[in-house]
């Protein structure tokens, strides 16, 4: 199960404690057993912060609590704080990434569901997309991510594989695979009835929890190998 700790601490030598989170990081590179870590700052006071540390395990978490250098890191915290810190140990019950579900939303629901309403849902008015096989490199505006949908579909039966998603930040980066039957004019190519496997990489920007950004990377090659015009 997932761990947490929450650190709740008072400072007005934040910069300080800063540099030494960082000399840390630097001194337990490879053996720190932390997956991520956020520190806030609380908007109604600046000298207050919490720090949110996730751990796969809480075993894990002790683990990286054993480390010698904790220990006189911590020193050096509660030398730098307002008091002595406050620590909240928590068993992670449920864990949403939001951007990575509507990502998601994308292939499942919009692409292979045909849920095209789905779009002035999910993607921002002023989407801007970026494609290696439009000639434009830049395309801005739902109504354009919506005229793909509707093209890819026209020219294949096809469903989206999901094979991994990578979050970081404002970004959500999906690895797929699309799997389908070539049943329309694609690009001037008349229907073959033959089964396309592609895979493809597409990283997605998010602005106020819709997509504002979109950059797509698949195997077009490979595809019209797959199709028969190209050696």
């Amino acid at each position: 199960m997932t761990f947490a700790q929450v650190i709740d601490f008072k400072t007005e030598r934040f910069s300080d404690l800063d540099r030494l989170m960082d000399r840390w990081v630097a001194a337990t590179k490879g053996r720190r057993t932390a997956s991520h870590s956020l520190v806030g700052k609380d908007r109604s006071d600046g000298n207050h912060f919490v720090e949110i540390i996730e751990f796969p395990s809480y075993e894990e978490a002790m683990a990286n609590s054993k480390l010698p250098e904790t220990d006189r890191i911590f020193a050096e915290m509660v030398a730098l704080c307002d008091g002595a810190p406050t620590f909240t140990d928590l068993d992670v019950v449920r864990d949403d990434q939001l951007n990575a579900t509507t990502a998601r939303r994308f292939f499942h629901e919009i692409a292979t569901g045909g849920n095209l309403d789905a779009i002035d849902e999910v993607f921002a008015a002023d989407y801007a997309d970026h494609d290696i096989l439009k000639e434009q490199d830049t395309v801005v505006g739902s109504d354009g991510i919506r005229a793909d949908v509707t093209g890819w579909r026209a020219a294949f039966d096809f469903a989206f594989e999901l094979d991994r998603q990578i979050c970081e930040g404002d970004d959500v980066v999906t690895l797929w695979t699309l799997n389908g039957t070539h049943t329309g004019d694609f690009m001037g190519i008349p229907p073959t009835g033959k089964q396309v496997r592609m895979t493809g990489t597409t990283i997605f920007r998010f602005k106020n929890d819709r997509i504002q950004e979109g950059w797509w990377h698949y195997d077009a090659l490979g595809l019209m190998k797959r199709l028969g015009i190209a050696g």
